[in-house]
């Protein structure tokens, strides 16, 4: 058996998607904290485990007969790390005998400006430490992510970030899914490190070329000043600390921290990954 956490989010429900193309549904559970929002996947087979990552007992009865487990990164940045080790420490005690974790790319633990991502590291510690078999999936940037970050005005305003010349190889929410499920539905032993990137890194002065081509309109990128961009944004009535989060997030991508392009995700869905022009294409369907 094999339990997918976090199964009705974005990438652990596409990461369900292919793997009920490479397994049978009879070999599939998700862990959901309400079953009423899983219907779908109970329909097509998928044994619901209703459980919290804040609720030890619930992950020890959902770890029952489990053999492998995908632990999806809890979006509670704050409680993050605790919750995380509960579902490792409910898949030691449980005997199960692999467990995959979704970190992040990022660079250099020591220099990152962006601290709530030493969460991720924190989960890595312990994972290698609880004498699991593990495999990490650091996880670059979703190119999913770049509408958020130009914002909804990119065709009138242009693209104004404090990211400099800073580049990411971008890849597409639903192919790291993919490239999840054929790890999970491999027989063992995974690799312990697989790091999931694009096949090449662009900066936003390369996505507002690639948006301008697309649609005909020309979108300038002017890479910004921090205190200007910051007032900016509590000019929007953003809290101190989202304010801090976002240019912390920008300020890795400008220090080179997220530039790092890896083959593993390529070798894992058998081609290339999607580009930045076509993925653009697919996101503003343009």
């Amino acid at each position: 058996m094999i339990l997918i956490t976090g199964a009705t989010g974005h990438l652990g429900s596409a990461t369900l998607d292919f793997l009920l193309q490479k397994r049978p549904a009879a070999q599939v559970a998700a862990l959901v904290r309400d079953e009423h929002k899983a219907v779908d996947l109970k329909a097509k087979g998928v044994e619901l485990r209703v459980g919290s990552y804040d609720d030890p007992a619930s992950l020890d009865r959902a770890m029952q007969g489990v053999e492998k487990v995908l632990l999806i990164a809890g979006t509670d940045e704050e409680r993050r790390v605790q919750q995380h080790q509960n579902v490792i420490d409910a898949a030691q005690k449980a005997g199960v005998r692999w467990v995959g974790y979704t970190s992040r790319t990022l660079k250099d633990r020591a220099t990152m400006a962006n601290q709530l991502m030493e969460g991720h590291f924190q989960t890595e510690d312990y994972l290698k430490a609880s004498g699991l078999a593990y495999s990490l999936f650091r996880n670059v940037l979703y190119l999913d992510a770049v509408p958020q970050f130009v914002g909804p005005q990119v065709w009138d305003k242009g693209i104004y970030l404090p990211a400099g010349q800073g580049r990411v190889p971008f890849a597409l929410r639903r192919e790291m899914g993919e490239a999840l499920a054929t790890v999970l539905a491999a027989a063992p032993p995974a690799r312990p490190l697989y790091t999931l990137t694009g096949s090449e890194s662009y900066g936003f002065a390369d996505v507002a070329a690639a948006l301008s081509d697309l649609s005909g309109k020309p979108v300038a990128y002017t890479a910004a000043e921090v205190p200007a961009f910051a007032q900016q944004l509590q000019g929007r009535g953003l809290p101190e600390t989202v304010v801090e989060r976002i240019i912390g997030f920008l300020t890795d991508i400008k220090n080179g921290q997220e530039d790092q392009v890896s083959p593993d995700l390529a070798h894992l869905l058998g081609r290339k990954p999607t580009g930045l022009r076509a993925g653009l294409k697919e996101l503003y369907k343009l």
